[in-house]
This record gives structure tokens, C-alpha cells and sequence, in this order.
């Protein structure tokens, strides 16, 4: 109740228009005396596979014993998710305590929601000046309020592309662009760029990052991966290769992101071993990332059937989702629920045989409703609309060996993991 009553109090200081800017969450951070300044991070800009990244990293440093504090966005079921010390999220207590102390120094001054909790986690992990900081940018990143370091270990660019388009002017919304939104204030350090959709996308970047003097590592220059026979894959780069089993998470793609956090802590060269990494990659903590839900009360609705969440609602996401799918040889079933502001259609165009298409409402955000959602997919066979998640899955007839994907958008994949 207590942490409920102060966000709401942050949600009251929100401004009423928001402009694009550094200005509110840097005077805040200067009130605070400048926390940003006196922690060692790595930072994660990028479209997709920020967060999935993010987690091979976070993984291979816990095996190598290193206390890390960790801020991602959004959180998938509870606000602590995005505030870890030490390797542990706060508890209650502990974040009504962090917040409180916030915003009596913030006085009431306008602030947006994701600017306060940035500042919130600088405050904090200020006190922890030995802990490796996991950053993950918001929206974009050259006004994000996450862009407010003067240094750090390293800025990981993962897979770019087109999200988040109503944020840009009408008439430049390209790739273009939000390469440069996301990559044109990298810090002067080292910059590792993952793995993109295609050639045109990585040469875009390279250009923008041109003038940037931080040492560069591109994916297929000087990292890469290969797949072997016998539950293998074979990771190389300059240092060596390295021969590893496969990750505890689902999907092709996992190991272009487990290679660039592979290659981010080999590059800094901070003691991380070869078996740190061996042991490490089995281990790794993916929230709502082609999560398999193993038991619980969704999962008893399916049965012996497999049921996995999925957080994935842009162009990139469907194709790297509906790349995994086609390696599955059975019927798959999807379950969507998206946010307004997508691009539906584009969206479900990615995904190829599929038995049959769920819609839904996504409760308390601004997502389109399912029944709009539904007609918009009327051109594809065996679509239908349901109320809510639990009658979605009901609804389904599940034949044996068959797949129920429900995916569209991580407040829905919160919304699963909670019912569930």
C-alpha cells in the first residue's frame, strides 16, 4: 500500500506534455549530487534483444562472482524487477524507502514517471561504487534519461528497427532516423554492436558511429557464432574460440544475444573465464523472452501441451518469434493481445502457419481491444476474439504435441505470468 501511494504521487508530478529532453531528469541527478558519475556500467540501447542480452551478461558475471545492480524497463510483474543491488531486487520496503527519500529531494518539481525511477536507481546504486552496473535504455536513447552518464564500460547496441514511430516528426519516420536517435550519443568507450536484420541496418549504424572514437566490435567481423551437431555451438572471436552447449532458453536468435554479451565481457577484459561462461549460459534468468510456463494455473488449462509467454510486439520481434516457430513441427496456436500504437497488421503478416489466431483485451493499458484487433486480421482463417486470457485458452481446441503462444506485448506477458 505504501509503495502503491508513492507511485501514484510520481504518476501526479508526471508533466502534462512531455518534451523530449535531459533537462528535468540532470537537475535531479544534481540535486542528488550526480550518482550517474560514481558507478562503472555497461549500457543496452537498441530495439530488441536489449534485455535478453542484458541477461547473458548478467548471467556470465554472477558465475564469475561479481555483484552487479541492475535497472531494466518496463518491469513484466512487479516494479522490483527493475531495481537490483548485489544481485537482489528490493523488496518492498526497501524501494517505498528509495522512493520516499527521492522524492522529498525532487520537492515536487515536474519530472516524468521513467525519469524519477532512472534517477531513483543512480541514487542507489551510488552506494555500491565497486558493483558493475546493467543499464538498459527506454526510449531510444539520445534523449533518454538514462543518457545522462559522462563515462562508461561499454554501450551495447543490439537489433535496431522500427518501434516506437509516434515518438518521431511525421515525415521521418525511417530507420534512418532512429539509428540516429539510438546511436549518435554513444559515449567515448567501447562499443559493441550485435547482430542486425540486415546489411542495410548495420552499414546505417556503422556511418552514424563513424566519427565516435570508442573502440568498435561489430557482429560477423569480430565475433561470431556457428552451430554444431550434438548439442553444441561454437562461439570465436579474437581471443579464441570457445565450444559451449546450448542455453537454457528457447530460440535460434538467443544465441546472437548470448554472443554479444560473450564478446562485451571478453573485449573489457575484467577476469571473466572460459568456464565462467560454459557454466553460466545454462543458467540464464529470461522473463516473458519465449518463456515455457511449466506448471501453474494457466498451464493446467493446457495441460500436456506446451504453453509459452512471449513479450515480443514489433516487425523484428515477429520475425525472430515466427523464425523459432517454424522449427517446431506442430500445429501452434497464438493468443494476442498488442498496445495502440503498433503496427498490427505488419506485425501478424510475419507469423506462417498458423492454426489458429486468439484475440484479447490487454486490461488497464493503452492497447487496441481485442475485437478491433480481430477485425483487422479478418483476411486470415480460424480468427476469433475472446475477453480474457483464461477463456482464450479454453476456447482453444488443443490437439496432442500442439503449441500456445501468447504474445503482442510484455504488459500482456505480465498479465499471463500473474494469472498464472
Amino acid at each position: 500500500m505504501r509503495l502503491q501511494k508513492i507511485l501514484s504521487n510520481f504518476q501526479k508530478l508526471h508533466p502534462k506534455e512531455i518534451d523530449l529532453s535531459l533537462d528535468r531528469i540532470k537537475n535531479l541527478c544534481n540535486k542528488l549530487g550526480n550518482p550517474q558519475d560514481k558507478i562503472k556500467a555497461i549500457s543496452f540501447i537498441g530495439t530488441n534483444a536489449k534485455n535478453s542480452t542484458l541477461s547473458g551478461i548478467y548471467s556470465i558475471l554472477k558465475e564469475a562472482e561479481f555483484k552487479c545492480n541492475v535497472y531494466t524497463s518496463p518491469h513484466i510483474q512487479k516494479i522490483n524487477e527493475r531495481f537490483v543491488y548485489n544481485n537482489q531486487q528490493l523488496n518492498d520496503d526497501e524501494l517505498a524507502e528509495l522512493f520516499e527519500d527521492v522524492q522529498k529531494i525532487n520537492n515536487n518539481d515536474p519530472i516524468t514517471f521513467f525519469e524519477i525511477l532512472t534517477a531513483c536507481f543512480f541514487y542507489k546504486a551510488s552506494q555500491y561504487p565497486d558493483n558493475i552496473n546493467l543499464i538498459e535504455s527506454g526510449l531510444f536513447y539520445r534523449l533518454d534519461s538514462t543518457n545522462v552518464l559522462k563515462s562508461n564500460l561499454a554501450s551495447v547496441v543490439t537489433a535496431i528497427s522500427e518501434d516506437h514511430l509516434d515518438w518521431l516528426p511525421e515525415n521521418d519516420r525511417t530507420i534512418e532516423r532512429i539509428i540516429f536517435e539510438k546511436t549518435s550519443s554513444l559515449l567515448n568507450s567501447n562499443i559493441i554492436v550485435a547482430k542486425q536484420r540486415d546489411a542495410k541496418t548495420m552499414q546505417c549504424i556503422k556511418k552514424t558511429i563513424s566519427k565516435n572514437k570508442s573502440n568498435k566490435y561489430f557482429f560477423n567481423e569480430d565475433f561470431s557464432f556457428t552451430n554444431e551437431e550434438n548439442g553444441n555451438w561454437y562461439y570465436e572471436d579474437k581471443f579464441g574460440g570457445l565450444k559451449l552447449p546450448i542455453p537454457n532458453i528457447l530460440g535460434q536468435f538467443q544465441l546472437e544475444n548470448i554472443s554479444t554479451a560473450i564478446a562485451t565481457l571478453r573485449i573489457l577484459d575484467i577476469g571473466i573465464k572460459d568456464d565462467h561462461i560454459k557454466n553460466s549460459i545454462t543458467k540464464i534468468e529470461s522473463i516473458a523472452r519465449l518463456q515455457e510456463i511449466k506448471s501453474g494455473k494457466l498451464k493446467d488449462l493446457v495441460k500436456n501441451n506446451k504453453l509459452i509467454v512471449d513479450g515480443s510486439h514489433n516487425v523484428h520481434g515477429a520475425q525472430v518469434l515466427n523464425e523459432y516457430l517454424q522449427t517446431l513441427n506442430c500445429n501452434k496456436h497464438i493468443i494476442l493481445g498488442m498496445m495502440a500504437n503498433k503496427e498490427h497488421e505488419k506485425y501478424i503478416s510475419y507469423f506462417k502457419d498458423i492454426s489458429s489466431i486468439t484475440t484479447i483485451d490487454i486490461p488497464n493499458q493503452n492497447s487496441i481491444s481485442g475485437k478491433e484487433l480481430k477485425n483487422k486480421f479478418k483476411n486470415y482463417p480460424n480468427v476469433q476474439y475472446q475477453e480474457s486470457i483464461k477463456e482464450a485458452i479454453k476456447s482453444i481446441p488443443l490437439k496432442e504435441n500442439d503449441i500456445l503462444l501468447i504474445t503482442g506485448s510484455l504488459y500482456l506477458a505480465g498479465e499471463v505470468l500473474n494469472l498464472n
